[in-house]
This record gives structure tokens, C-alpha cells and sequence, in this order.
């Protein structure tokens, strides 16, 4: 029974927490840029195990798009093999051999930056191409 409790209340927490960002993201923003993520695949293969298929980001994707075409803003999702990580925010080179490992992004032309904000800057430069069309 403890179990089963326990597992409900968790639910409900990251339930309510994907509900409470979503609608922030959505009333502050007018459109919203996301990758198109294989969560499945990762799971499998990034050694990430079950804290990948765990985090909920389907039924946040889901919430994000139904609260979005609510208010008319706008979702765009990213080719999942765009190379959001492997491509320079600045010049936009991409660095074939970039390790998951990798946590700072160097490039040639003098930036280096954190792996994971120059994937969101690309992720937002590449959602505005794709809402001009």
C-alpha cells in the first residue's frame, strides 16, 4: 500500500510541475522552440537507463502543444538530427567529433561556451528560421 501511495503523490508532483511550467513558458513566450528528442533511443543507448523514460518529457511536449494552440502561440520541434550540440552558436561550424563528455563547447573562432547553452541558442536560431517560413 506504502508503495502505491508513494508512487501516486510522485505522479501527481511531476504532474503538477509539468502543468505549472508549461503554462508559464507558454503565457511569457509567443512561440516556442523544442528538439524533437528519441527519449526511447536515449534510453537505450546513452546508458541513461530509466531516468530518461522517467522524466515525463512527452506529456510535457503534450502539454506544452495543447496550451499553445490555446492561447494561438506557436510550438516548432527541431529535426532530432539537427546538430544542435555540434554547431557553433557564433560562426557555425560543426565539430563532427564532439563527445557526449564534452561539457564546454570550443570552437575555432574563440567560443567556448557551455555544451548545453550553445545547444539552446542554436535550438532558438533555428526555430526562428523555421517560423519565417
Amino acid at each position: 500500500m506504502f508503495s502505491y501511495v508513494r508512487s501516486y503523490k510522485i505522479k501527481n508532483s511531476r504532474s503538477d510541475f509539468l502543468h505549472k511550467l508549461s503554462t508559464q513558458l507558454v503565457n511569457k513566450y509567443n512561440a516556442i522552440a523544442i528538439e524533437d528528442l528519441n527519449m526511447k533511443g536515449m534510453s537505450q543507448t546513452l546508458k541513461f537507463g530509466k531516468s530518461v523514460s522517467d522524466n515525463g518529457w512527452g506529456m510535457f511536449i503534450a502539454m506544452l502543444k495543447y496550451k499553445a494552440e490555446l492561447r494561438g502561440k506557436q510550438l516548432v520541434k527541431i529535426d532530432r538530427f539537427y546538430p544542435s550540440s555540434k554547431t557553433c552558436s557564433i560562426c557555425g561550424a560543426v565539430k563532427k567529433d564532439l563527445k557526449l563528455s564534452e561539457r564546454v563547447y570550443t570552437c575555432e573562432c574563440g567560443n567556448s561556451i557551455d555544451r548545453d547553452l550553445n545547444a539552446s541558442i542554436n535550438i532558438k536560431n533555428q526555430g526562428e528560421l523555421l517560423l519565417q517560413y
